[in-house]
C-alpha cells in the first residue's frame, strides 16, 4: 500500500503530545480539511471560509523573506485506519498516511493560510496533535482564536454552548438564545447567524451574540431568575418573541426592511419585555396570550422600518433611546385609552 511519509520530531505543547515537521503547502492542503460549522446540522466548529483572507496570505507567502508560524493540525482518531505514527529505532518519528485516503488531518488553526495553497511547493512548518477528539480540538481552537480579529463572537459563543458543563447555570442568556434558535416552534428557529456555514438558503435575521446580549438585558432588568428557573425564563422569552412575530407580522417577515430583528430593535424589545414581565399581576401568567394582548395595544403604532422612528440609533445609548421611544408611545396610547374610556 502506497504511503505518504512526513518526517517529524515528537514533543509536547504544554500538556499535549505533538509532532512537528515541515512539508510542501500543496501536500498539506491535499491531506487536510477544515471542519467548518454546518449551521443546519450543528456539526463542525470552524468559522466559514473567507476567500479574500486566504488569497491575501497566498500573495504574501510567495514574497521573498516571507514566513509564518506553524500551521496546526490534528490527526483525528476516527480516521486512524488511514494514518499511523512511526517511531524509528534511531529516535526519528514520521507520520504515514495512506495515499488513497481522504483528507485525514483536521485544520485546527490554518484554514485561511492553507486554503488557496493547493498548487504551491513552498515549504511550511506545522504542528500536529495526535488523536484529539472533536470536542478537545474545538476547545483548543477556541483558546487559540478567542481574541482573533475577525473571528465571529457568535461562533465562540456557540463553542461555549457546546463545551459548558452547566450552560443554564453558567450562562443563562446563552442557554436561552440557543433555545430560541434550536426550538422548532420559535420564530428565531435557525434564524441566528452562528458564524458557520449553511446550505439552507435561509437568510439570518441576527447573530447569536446580538440575541444573547439582548436576553441578558432582559434577565438583568426583569430579575426573573430570582423567582423562576432558567427553563421558565426561556419559555417566557420564546412566548414573547412568538407574540412579536404575530403582532408585527409584516415587519417580521421582511427583516431587511425593518428593525425588529436587528440589534437596536432586538435590544429595545427585550427591554420592553422586562417591563411587561414586571407589570404583570401575580395571578397573571406571562405567556403567549398575555404578551400578544399587551403588544397589540402599542407595538403596531411604531414605525419599525429602517427609515422610521428608530432610524439612526445604535450602540448602548441608541438601545436606551429606542426603548424610551417605545415606552413613550405606549404611555401616550394608554393615557388616550383611559381618557376615551
Amino acid at each position: 500500500m502506497e504511503k505518504v511519509r512526513i518526517e517529524c520530531i515528537a514533543g509536547t505543547s504544554a500538556d499535549r503530545p505533538v509532532l512537528m515537521g515541515f512539508a510542501k503547502a500543496r501536500e498539506l492542503h491535499r491531506l487536510s480539511y477544515a471542519d467548518v460549522l454546518d449551521e443546519d446540522t450543528g456539526r463542525g466548529y470552524q468559522r466559514r471560509f473567507n476567500a479574500q483572507h486566504s488569497l491575501d496570505f497566498r500573495r504574501y507567502i510567495q514574497r521573498p523573506r516571507s514566513s509564518t508560524i506553524p500551521l496546526t493540525f490534528n490527526l483525528r482518531p476516527e480516521a486512524a485506519e488511514s494514518w499511523s505514527v512511526i517511531h524509528s529505532t534511531d529516535g526519528r518519528v514520521a507520520i504515514e498516511i495512506d495515499a488513497r485516503a481522504a483528507r485525514v488531518m483536521s485544520q485546527v488553526d490554518c484554514q485561511h493560510r492553507l486554503g488557496h495553497l493547493d498548487d504551491l511547493d513552498v515549504t511550511l512548518p506545522f504542528m500536529a496533535y495526535v488523536g484529539l477528539d472533536a470536542r478537545e480540538e474545538m476547545e483548543i481552537f477556541s483558546v487559540i482564536n478567542g481574541k482573533a480579529k475577525g473571528l465571529s463572537a457568535s461562533l465562540l459563543d456557540f463553542h461555549d454552548g457546546r463545551l459548558a458543563a452547566d450552560l443554564a447555570g453558567d450562562r443563562p442568556e446563552l442557554f436561552i438564545a440557543l433555545h430560541l434558535n434550536n426550538e422548532p416552534s420559535s420564530p428565531w428557529h435557525r434564524q441566528l447567524d452562528l458564524g458557520g456555514a449553511t446550505t439552507s438558503g435561509m437568510s439570518r435575521r441576527a447573530s447569536l451574540r446580538t440575541l444573547q446580549k439582548a436576553v441578558k438585558r432582559f434577565l438583568s432588568r426583569s430579575r426573573i431568575l430570582q423567582t423562576e428557573s432558567v427553563e421558565t425564563a426561556a419559555r417566557t422569552v420564546l412566548d414573547y418573541w412568538t407574540a412579536i412575530a404575530a403582532v408585527l407580522h409584516d415587519a417580521w417577515i421582511k427583516p431587511r426592511r425593518h428593525l425588529i430583528a436587528k440589534g437596536i430593535g432586538v435590544y429595545a424589545l427585550m427591554d420592553v419585555a422586562a417591563d411587561l414581565w414586571l407589570e404583570r399581576r401575580e395571578e397573571t401568567s406571562a405567556d403567549l396570550r398575555y404578551f400578544t394582548q399587551k403588544l397589540t395595544d402599542f407595538a403596531t403604532e411604531i414605525d419599525w422600518t429602517s427609515g422610521g422612528d428608530l432610524a439612526g440609533l445604535g450602540g448602548e445609548s441608541g438601545a436606551k433611546a429606542a426603548a424610551a421611544h417605545i415606552r413613550s408611545v405606549r404611555r401616550r396610547l394608554t393615557v388616550k385609552a383611559v381618557a376615551n374610556g
